[in-house]
């Protein structure tokens, strides 16, 4: 299930994090196909987007594909509880979901966890989220001037903030995996593995 929702579409690196994700999730699928799983692919920003059902087998790699494609960035806020309830609704047997999002505010996490946390009576649930370099580089950074200091104490509240919904995440039984961009496709399918 990848979130298109508006802060997805922030870049890292220069490409935005829903482009990241889709490429992790694409490396995935084509490994779960390739062992003999069923996959689906799930898009969603403030209302479902992209729904594929279930497939299987390696030549159903390139619908995945196709639809991928189709994933476009959104300027909409992420409606979780929509959207994974639809997910919910089109599953028929256990399943690991794996959910690659962003969250940046506490309101927002907050009606994620919820949504979440309704998902685990019949499901296995992995969020999936990428290291933001340049937040750490911006808290850990030495401050030369006064707007220095200030940029480093947001940034270290915001990466307190997503340490906080982790563990939240954590604590509920939800799987959580975050990894750099250029590394969270191989993760992804070593945690898959495990």
């Amino acid at each position: 299930a990848i979130d298109t929702g508006r802060v997805m579409g922030e870049p890292i690196d220069g490409l935005p994090r829903v482009d990241r994700a889709i490429t992790a999730a694409l490396l995935a699928a084509y490994s779960a196909l390739k062992l003999g799983d069923r996959v689906a692919l799930f898009g969603f920003d403030s209302q479902p987007r992209i729904s594929s059902g279930a497939v299987s087998g390696a030549r159903a790699f390139p619908l995945l594909q196709r639809l991928a494609g189709e994933l476009d960035y959104s300027s909409m806020e992420t409606n979780y509880t929509l959207a994974l309830a639809t997910l919910t609704g089109q599953l028929t047997r256990r399943s690991l979901i794996v959910i690659f999002t962003e969250f940046t505010d506490p309101t927002g996490a907050e009606l994620m966890i919820r949504a979440a946390v309704n998902l685990l009576s019949g499901h296995l649930v992995l969020f999936v989220i990428l290291a933001d370099d340049e937040l750490e580089g911006l808290a850990a950074a030495e401050p030369l001037e006064i707007d220095d200091v200030s940029r480093a104490v947001i940034a270290a509240s915001m990466l307190r903030e997503r340490r906080i919904v982790q563990a939240r995440l954590r604590h509920a039984g939800i799987h959580v995996l975050e990894a750099r961009y250029d590394e969270v496709g191989a993760a992804l399918v070593r945690q898959y593995l495990d």
